[in-house]
């Protein structure tokens, strides 16, 4: 049997390459002789750049500006004329010292110097994956190291974070790095959102970055303000464009200024990967991630797995740490049988500390399910002749 394994992470335990290591002893208990394939997935946020490096793109190091000002060390993935950046490596929540959130000031800049190196590189193609940052600056910071001069009215350059584009009283772009004119950038971004409103990126994203809701009020207006002057000079008008508002309003930046398409996180990996060709001639595929959720039904890597195996008649399994889908629900979404890790253990606590082992148990669990209907698959093909 050819099985592939296509997960996300387990956010904050496993890769989506070590949740594949364990699947894969898990099968062999039950299937010794099974023939497994590893395709490291991601929906566009955290993990992206691994699986891209796991396609065969190649590590690049840089160092770069942290959200808080401070340099942090982050990795892109390069190869060819193709670049895949993760705004979390360098303007992202987990890069934040000591975990402090700096919801008024956090700057996108170090995102716009990986983008920097990436271009002075050569890249014509980059796909920006825009999940976990710690920002709401509309991406501004970026737009400042990719030359975008944002000035108050006595002609200073604005210092780094939302907050400060309330003083915004002029752009200039003459600056703007040449090469974004020869290059086509992907946004890889599941979220609808807006720029600003109830919906917006403030309002909705600008509490988990640590702003309480008078700053959530004070970002919204900066945001608000800053697109306003930008979309007077540009003639256009992004900031009820449906993504407009993920990742802290980048997803503004990137369509308002560097013409960036923004597309299906989960759908861009999938085709960086080579998902389907590993899917030919396979007999089942196992999915999954941290949280099978209502969230994951919006376009999640299990469910965009799911959708490309579907299409190639693959049955879909998963394994996740938890879920709060009914079984309706999941075999809607094309899931044949989910294996939840609190499933097996009484305390969730455990279920993150043995995670790996978890996932090999929950694999040989599955490997049992898949046998038994490959081999009910198998008779009834033979019985219809």
């Amino acid at each position: 049997m050819k099985i592939v394994m296509a997960s996300d992470k387990f956010k904050g335990t496993l890769t989506g390459a070590e949740v594949a290591h364990a699947m894969t002893l898990g099968l062999q208990k039950v299937l010794p002789d099974v023939h497994t394939l590893t395709v490291p997935v991601a929906d566009g946020g955290e993990g992206t750049v691994e699986a891209a490096l796991a396609a065969g793109y190649t590590a690049q190091q840089v160092t770069v500006t942290g959200p808080t000002g401070q340099p942090v060390v982050a990795v892109y993935a390069r190869h060819q004329d193709s670049a895949v950046i993760e705004m979390a490596a360098a303007s992202g929540l987990e890069v934040l010292p000591q975990g402090r959130k700096s919801p008024l000031t956090a700057t996108s800049y170090g995102t716009g110097e990986l983008i920097s190196h990436a271009l002075a590189a050569g890249a014509r193609q980059i796909v920006l994956g825009v999940g976990g940052s710690a920002t709401t600056d509309a991406g501004a910071g970026m737009l400042q190291a990719l030359g975008v001069s944002l000035q108050d009215q006595q002609g200073n350059e604005l210092p780094g974070g939302g907050a400060a584009l309330a003083d915004l009283a002029r752009i200039e772009l003459s600056n703007l790095n040449s090469a974004l004119k020869q290059v086509n950038i992907v946004l890889a971004a599941d979220v609808d959102n807006p720029l600003t409103g109830p919906n917006g990126a403030a309002a909705i994203f600008g509490p988990q970055k640590g702003a309480n809701p008078e700053q959530v009020k004070q970002l919204d207006a900066a945001l608000g303000h800053f697109a306003q002057l930008l979309e007077q000079q540009l003639d256009n008008s992004f900031q009820n464009i449906p993504g407009a508002g993920a990742a802290g309003g980048m997803g503004y930046a990137a369509m308002a200024l560097l013409a960036a398409e923004r597309r299906r996180g989960i759908d861009v990996v999938l085709e960086l990967t080579g998902l389907a060709e590993a899917l030919v001639g396979a007999d089942a595929v196992i999915t999954g991630e941290g949280s099978l959720d209502t969230q994951s039904l919006e376009g999640k890597t299990p469910i965009g797995v799911s959708e490309m195996a579907f299409a190639q008649g693959v049955p879909v399994y998963a394994i996740c740490g938890r879920t709060t889908l009914g079984q309706d629900q999941l075999r809607n979404a094309g899931i044949r049988h989910t294996v939840a890790l609190v499933d097996l253990v009484a305390d969730p606590a455990e279920a993150m500390t043995r995670s790996a082992e978890l996932v090999t148990q929950a694999a040989e669990r599955l490997g049992a399910i898949i046998t038994a209907e490959h081999a009910e698959h198998a008779a009834g093909s033979v019985g219809s002749h």
